[in-house]
């Protein structure tokens, strides 16, 4: 082998190293600093994401993010909507049921959330005291709303899920901390209404974001992933 040719290899290594260790390391944050990001490094953040390719090139995402007091009034707002039991009101339907391993695997997370914080299996009180930190960001300084345009459907959240994921990989690289969330979604009425959204404009979902409190023990589990073998059929013949 040529240097030249030993070079690339050792170069593609260390590029594939940066994107697993940034893999690696990303966990759904569940409290967060109160300290805000800085714009630009919010701006940096944007700017890396939207990098991210979409069906013809349409990069349906827009973004509407909340800091300050902006944010709180949002807050506000939607935790009160929550915790009286209204909303409910996706733009895109969510799962009908989870059956089989998918059953298995949210178990397995919602477990694990619950024992690190003492909850005891079945206190269905507990449960949804926790689901209600969706609606304080979990401390974040700064939430995204993640919207599509209504016309492109599925393929529009499908590019906005790739977003997504490229916004809070960026984030990891910058020191952040993401957690995204479908449960905001659950009030896209209440968002539309909130933010002055286009008729046209669909909810896909949130991103929660900041500095990690890396102290608290919520932060102190991860989940697992499934092995290749379980989720990969290669057919040579």
């Amino acid at each position: 082998m040529d240097a030249k040719a030993s070079n690339s290899r050792h170069s593609n290594e260390d590029r594939i190293g940066v994107l697993e260790e940034l893999l690696n390391e990303r966990y759904s944050v569940r409290a967060f600093l109160p300290k805000e990001v800085d714009r630009a490094t919010i701006e940096h953040v944007l700017t890396t994401a939207q990098r991210t390719a979409s069906w013809c090139n349409s990069q349906p995402w827009q973004v509407v993010i909340a800091s300050g007091e902006a944010k709180e009034r949002f807050r506000q707002l939607i935790y009160k909507e929550a915790s009286g039991g209204l909303g409910d009101d996706y733009d895109f339907k969510p799962p009908r049921e989870y059956v089989g391993v998918y059953l298995d695997r949210r178990r397995e997370s919602g477990f694990q959330l619950y024992n690190t914080l003492g909850i005891a299996r079945g206190d269905k009180m507990a449960y949804a005291k926790q689901a209600l930190e969706n609606y304080n960001f979990f401390g974040a300084p700064h939430v995204a709303i993640i919207h599509t345009n209504e016309p492109l459907g599925i393929y529009g959240a499908i590019d906005c899920g790739a977003y997504v994921s490229n916004f809070m990989l960026a984030a990891q690289a910058l020191g952040l901390g993401t957690i995204p969330q479908a449960a905001l979604a659950r009030h896209s009425g209440l968002i539309r209404r909130h933010f002055n959204l286009a008729d046209d404009r669909r909810v896909v979902c949130g991103i929660s974001f900041g500095h990690a409190d890396d102290s608290h023990k919520v932060n102190s589990y991860r989940t697992s992933r499934a092995s290749v073998a379980d989720t990969v059929t290669f057919i040579d013949k």
